[in-house]
């Protein structure tokens, strides 16, 4: 997604109760541009590049099968 800069220039005055009503905005959204934004989200929160997402350890794992 790159990085964002803050458009000043964009401001619509409103209610705290139609500023917080992200799920309108959200529902119009495909499921790609959803994955996109979680997995840019995701970046930001674990601090790991967007575009290389950290490999999941398997050597912490162990299968054994229950008797």
């Amino acid at each position: 997604m790159g990085s964002y800069c803050l458009d000043r220039t964009a401001f619509k005055a409103q209610t705290a109760t139609e500023a917080s009503d992200h799920a309108r905005y959200y529902k119009k959204l495909s499921w790609q541009e959803s994955l996109r934004i979680a997995n840019y989200l995701n970046s930001i929160a674990y601090n790991y590049p967007e575009s290389a997402p950290p490999r999941l350890d398997r050597t912490a794992f162990k299968v054994r099968s229950r008797n």
